[in-house]
């Protein structure tokens, strides 16, 4: 019989930590401990009710230092923090298991490929993405294919004005709609089409982006977008996902429930994805947010003709 892996949550408050408090329970796993500054946390009741819970960084840290027994500390804090709450864990002699984007700054992931290796520990993040049955098919057909594609990445999920008031609206705390919005979609770019030979931006606003990126097998135009304006009126408020390949659209609009869960499964075996895996999408967006506006009218997005 396996031995039941203790787990420690920081960032319980989130969109994201509920999906973590699932997959932990999923695993046979057992949340020990989990801290947030934000006190609204009556979810953990659903899943761990004996959890010990602080608001307070100093008592949580006593509280992981005398326990000494968390085998994995999970990471759903803003996107800013990632890196201090990776080094903590890895101090703490903890595996980490990391929402993304896993940073915000390219340096840092150099930072931790050495402290991984100072203290032992794996860092694993989830990109459950790949894990979608339809791209695992597109996966395979890519690799069985020998021709380029023609991709249309199109993502519209509406934020109203309590975004840019929160840290995700804040650039140098999230990265960024490119970062917080566009990462998982990015990294499945960067996934399925190998290396990236251009990128063009030809939008890049606070609420909105958009560009044109040539990959070793493909040529994709994308669109992101918070703006309600910018959904179809078949949407209906509902976040639009659109993923064209060679204009046949790809439906990634179900299966999405389960895919925490085998994240975590993968990680518990060993099989999770590393930093490796998410340098090419940190590289991306980090090239994206800082390259100058490419005004053209060629290889746009559909959407960006209308603005």
């Amino acid at each position: 019989m396996k031995k039941t892996k203790n787990f420690g949550l920081i960032g319980a408050s989130g969109y994201v930590a509920p999906k973590h408090m699932h997959s932990i329970r999923e695993v046979n796993g057992n949340l020990v401990v989990a801290y947030d500054i934000n006190d609204s946390v009556g979810i953990i009741d659903s899943y761990f009710p004996d959890a010990n819970f602080f608001t307070n960084q100093k008592k949580f840290n006593k509280f992981l230092e005398e326990f000494k027994h968390i085998d994995y500390l999970s990471i759903c804090s803003p996107n800013h923090l990632h890196f201090s709450h990776i080094k903590f864990g890895l101090e703490n002699k903890c595996n980490i298991i990391c929402e993304k984007p896993l940073v915000i700054n390219l340096s840092d992931l150099d930072t931790l490929e050495k402290l991984e290796k100072k203290f032992n520990k794996k860092i694993s993040t989830i990109l459950q993405l790949r894990l979608h049955p339809e791209i695992i098919k597109l996966k395979n057909r890519v690799l069985e294919e020998n021709e380029d594609y023609e991709v249309e990445l199109t993502y519209i999920t509406s934020r109203g004005k309590w975004y840019f008031v929160s840290w995700k609206g804040d650039e140098k705390k999230s990265g960024g709609i490119s970062t917080n919005i566009g990462i998982h979609f990015f990294d499945l770019l960067c996934y399925l089409f190998g290396k990236i030979k251009k990128s063009y931006v030809h939008l890049r606003e606070k609420n909105k982006c958009g560009g044109h990126i040539i990959f070793e097998r493909a040529k994709v135009k994308w669109f992101l977008s918070i703006d309600r304006e910018d959904l179809p009126k078949t949407a209906q408020q509902k976040p639009y996902r659109s993923l064209l390949i060679n204009k046949k659209k790809i439906d990634l609009s179900e299966n999405f429930n389960e895919l925490h869960v085998k994240s975590f499964k993968n990680i518990i075996e060993e099989k999770g994805f590393t930093i490796d895996d998410v340098r090419p999408s940190i590289e991306l967006v980090s090239n994206i947010n800082s390259s100058k506006i490419e005004v053209s009218r060629e290889n746009i997005h559909p959407y960006l003709k209308k603005i």
